[in-house]
């Protein structure tokens, strides 16, 4: 079981996630977009139940406390800096990160920043952010997967998603998430400036500079059936990790692999941190 709580900041309160007992082993897990903390809700639970304390906060536009409306707000600086608040207020000098989606990108950015305060990466579809440019940049393949994203950054974003009960959004989950899971985020991006704050996740790219070789010990998942991410990126990751690495791949698993692979994630997981606790 998870607990809901709220972590003040300077930037502002972040709603969250909490289990486990208070201990020196903390984790930290990033959900990646149109989601929330909720899409961790069976990795807590294993977490917790292997005596790690763990967090997943609903990230910078998600929770309602930490919304701002300019884009540039959104630029990876800021991403950081909230994981870097949100690990001090809670009294982490160290601690192990967890992302998906966007929230991989920020874990990524986050190791590669101040690796002194991370303890192990554990990246779930999005490679590193220099594999994934420079497959977006070569790929054909990847250039198609991605074409999304011109939508997302489009003006008329906001009305195109929640257009017919918000159907663009329900076709990204692919019926591979828990339909409670859905009708939460949806209720969500429903809030008024909730989807145009995730959007601005998008729209803010460009303002973000680069990560560098990851020095911690890293784990990247990532699954064949994942529409947004293909091999080329996947596997060029290695490149970018001067650290100890560890890939798998999940055959069959969509992009969704959290919740729809949650034993087998848990088990990657909880091998990868606790193969290096401290």
């Amino acid at each position: 079981m998870s607990d809901h709580v709220t972590i003040p900041t300077a930037a502002g309160k972040f709603d969250a996630l909490e289990a486990g007992p208070p201990s020196e082993h903390g984790v930290l897990l990033l959900h990646g977009f149109p989601e929330s903390g909720l899409q961790w809700q069976r990795q807590l639970g294993a977490l917790a139940q292997a005596g790690y304390h763990a967090i997943a906060p609903d990230q910078r536009g998600y929770s309602p406390g930490v919304r701002p409306e300019t884009v540039t707000e959104y630029r990876m600086e800021k991403l950081i800096g909230d994981v870097l608040a949100v690990a001090d207020r809670v009294g982490w000098d160290r601690f192990d990160l967890v992302g998906h989606d966007w929230g991989s990108a920020v874990a990524w950015s986050v190791a590669g920043a101040v690796p002194e305060r991370v303890s192990t990466l554990s990246a779930l579809s999005i490679p590193h952010p220099e594999a994934f440019g420079q497959a977006l940049a070569h790929d054909p393949d990847q250039q198609r997967r991605s074409a999304y994203m011109r939508l997302f950054r489009s003006e008329d974003a906001e009305r195109t998603l929640l257009d017919e009960d918000a159907a663009r959004i329900r076709e990204l989950f692919e019926d591979r998430v828990p339909a409670e899971h859905v009708t939460a985020y949806l209720e969500r991006m429903r809030a008024p400036g909730a989807l145009t704050a995730a959007l601005n996740w998008y729209r803010a790219v460009r303002h973000s500079g680069a990560v560098g070789r990851i020095t911690v010990p890293t784990l990247y998942v990532w699954s064949t059936e994942d529409s947004a991410v293909g091999a080329r990126a996947a596997e060029a990751t290695a490149d970018y990790v001067a650290g100890e690495y560890r890939f798998e791949v999940l055959d069959g698993v969509s992009h969704w692999m959290a919740e729809e692979a949650p034993e087998r994630v848990n088990e990657l997981l909880l091998s990868h941190i606790g193969g290096h606790r401290r």
